[in-house]
C-alpha cells in the first residue's frame, strides 16, 4: 500500500517553526495540535515531528516496530547524567543490561521490599504534627528517595536526602536546557545553569561511587539490586559482568527514575484526594476494612483495590511521564504515512489520557474508570503511564506497590487538606511536576 502524503498539521511558521510555542506551553501546544487528527505533522525548529494521537499508532511504535526507533533527543541528551543506563541505552546493549537488571524486579523480590516501603512511610508520617503545614512534594520526594536507596542499594541516604533531592531537582529543571538547539556549544560557556548541572552530577556521582565501593569492599550478596549488579554475569551473551561505570549508569538511572516519578504521582494524588471528600472517605473506609488497624504489608496490597483505582486515575489526569519521543532510525509506515529517518514520533500520555473518546468528561476525577469492566472496554494504549513494549518501565510493578502502600500507610493516620489560597498548576518538564510545591495542612483523619 503506497504511503499517503504528509499528514495535516498547523500552518508552518518561519524560521524556528512552532518550537518557541512548544517550549513556552508544551501541553497547550500539543493539545491544540491534536485537534488536526490522529497523526499530525509539526515543525519544531528544523525537526520534523509526527504527533501520534491514537492508541493503535502508539502501539505500532512501541510494540510492533520498536526496532525502527531510538529514544528521542531529550533522553539522548540525558546521557550527560544517566550514561548508558536502561533509560537511554539502545538495541543489543539495552537488551543485555535489562537482562542483568530484571531479576531485581521479580515479583517475590518486590514483595520483600514492602516492609522497607512501609517502615519509611511510618517514619515520615510520625514526623508530622496535627495542625502544621507541610510541603507535600518535598515530603514525597524525600520519602521515595530514601526508599529507592534502601530497597535497591541497601543504602541509608537520609542524612544526605535534602542535598541529593536538590541535586536531582537541578537535573530535572535542566532538561529544557539540555534540549535547546546548539546546547553542545552553550554548555561550554559559564552559564549558571551549566555550573549547577555539573555540580549536581558531581554530587550524585560521588554518592553512587561511594555506595559501589562500600559494597565491593564488603563482598556480600544481600539480595538487593546492587548485589545483583556486582555479581551479575550475562550467561545468554558474553558471560561478562558489569564495570563500575556500567553499574554507576544503572544505579543513577534507577536512583532518579525510581523516586522522581513516584513522588510526583503521590503528590498529585494527595492534591486530588483533598479536593474530592467522597473519594477520600471511601479510601479511609477501605483502609480500615482491609488493614483492621495494622500496618499494610505486601499481602494487603492486592486487597487495597480502590486505592489502586485512585492512583490509576491520578496518573491519568497527571501522568508523571507525560510525553514519549522516538527518533526514526529505519523508515517505516504508521497509519498509512511514511515516517522518514531522523524524524521524531511524539506520543503524549497527557493527550491520550484526556481524550474524550476513551475517557468521557476527561477533566473529571473519577476512580470508577478503573473497574475491571471499564478497563476492558478501552484500547490498551489509551492509557500508558509506564510506556510499553520492549522499553516498558522495568520498575512498573515496584511503583504500583510502592504508591498504594505509601498512600495507605499515611492515610491510615492523616487527612491532608490544601492550604487556603494555594494555586496549583502543572509544570511539564522531563516529568509532570507541580509549578510550585503544594502546601497541605495535616490533621487527624476520621475512623470508619
Amino acid at each position: 500500500m503506497p504511503s499517503l502524503t504528509r499528514p495535516p498539521g498547523p500552518r508552518k511558521k518561519p524560521l524556528w517553526g512552532d518550537l518557541w510555542n512548544f517550549r513556552r506551553d508544551p501541553i497547550k501546544f500539543l493539545t491544540e495540535a491534536g485537534s488536526y487528527g490522529d497523526i499530525v505533522f509539526l515543525k519544531l525548529g528544523n525537526q520534523d515531528i509526527y504527533l501520534l494521537n491514537h492508541p493503535d499508532f502508539i502501539k505500532e511504535v512501541l510494540v510492533n516496530q520498536p526496532r525502527s526507533f531510538h529514544k528521542g533527543r531529550g533522553l539522548q541528551r540525558s546521557k550527560r547524567l544517566l550514561g548508558e543506563g536502561l533509560l537511554t541505552s539502545e538495541e543489543d546493549f539495552h537488551k543485555r543490561q535489562r537482562r542483568l537488571v530484571q531479576p531485581a524486579f521479580h515479583r517475590q523480590r518486590i514483595a520483600n521490599y514492602a516492609k522497607v516501603m512501609v517502615d519509611y512511610a511510618v517514619r515520615s508520617r510520625e514526623s508530622w504534627q496535627a495542625g502544621t503545614t507541610i510541603s507535600i512534594g518535598e515530603e514525597m520526594m524525600r520519602l521515595t528517595l530514601g526508599i529507592v536507596a534502601k530497597t535497591l542499594f541497601d543504602a541509608d541516604v537520609e542524612k544526605d536526602a535534602d542535598e541529593l533531592g536538590e541535586a536531582m531537582s537541578v537535573f530535572v529543571k535542566s532538561f529544557d536546557f539540555l534540549t535547546l538547539p546548539f546546547v553542545e556549544i552553550l554548555e561550554k560557556l559559564p552559564f549558571p545553569r551549566v555550573r549547577a548541572f555539573n555540580n549536581a552530577r558531581d554530587l550524585l556521582d560521588k554518592t553512587i561511587y561511594r555506595i559501589i565501593n562500600e559494597r565491593r569492599a564488603k563482598g556480600e550478596d544481600i539480595g538487593d539490586l546492587m548485589s545483583m549488579l556486582l555479581i551479575a554475569q550475562d550467561e545468554e551473551g558474553d558471560g561478562k559482568g558489569m564495570s563500575d561505570l556500567q553499574i554507576r549508569d544503572e544505579v543513577m538511572t534507577l536512583f532518579i527514575a525510581g523516586h522522581e516519578t513516584t513522588a510526583n504521582a503521590l503528590t498529585w494524588t494527595w492534591y486530588l484526594l483533598s479536593q474530592h471528600p467522597k473519594v477520600e472517605a471511601r479510601v479511609w473506609q477501605e483502609i480500615d476494612q482491609v488493614l483492621e488497624g495494622h500496618l499494610p504489608t505486601a499481602g494487603d496490597y492486592p486487597n487495597l483495590r480502590y486505592l489502586e483505582m485512585v492512583l490509576s486515575e491520578s496518573m491519568r489526569l497527571y501522568p508523571p511521564a507525560w510525553v514519549i519521543g522516538r527518533r526514526v532510525v529505519k523508515e517505516c509506515q504508521v497509519g498509512g504515512y511514511t515516517l522518514p529517518i531522523n524524524s521524531i514520533a511524539f506520543m503524549s500520555q497527557y493527550l491520550m489520557h484526556h481524550d474524550k473518546r476513551y475517557f468521557p468528561e476527561p477533566d473529571k476525577f473519577d476512580p470508577e474508570r478503573w473497574t475491571v469492566e471499564a478497563r476492558e472496554k478501552r484500547p490498551k494504549y489509551s492509557y500508558f503511564p509506564f510506556g510499553g513494549g520492549i522499553r516498558q518501565c522495568i520498575g512498573e510493578p515496584y511503583a504500583w506497590m510502592e504508591g498504594v502502600l505509601l498512600l495507605a500507610t499515611i492515610a491510615q493516620k492523616w487527612k491532608l487538606s490544601l492550604a487556603p489560597g494555594s494555586k496549583v498548576e502543572v509544570q511539564p518538564m522531563i516529568t509532570l511536576r507541580t509549578k510550585n510545591d503544594i502546601p497541605m495542612i495535616v490533621s487527624l483523619r476520621p475512623k470508619y
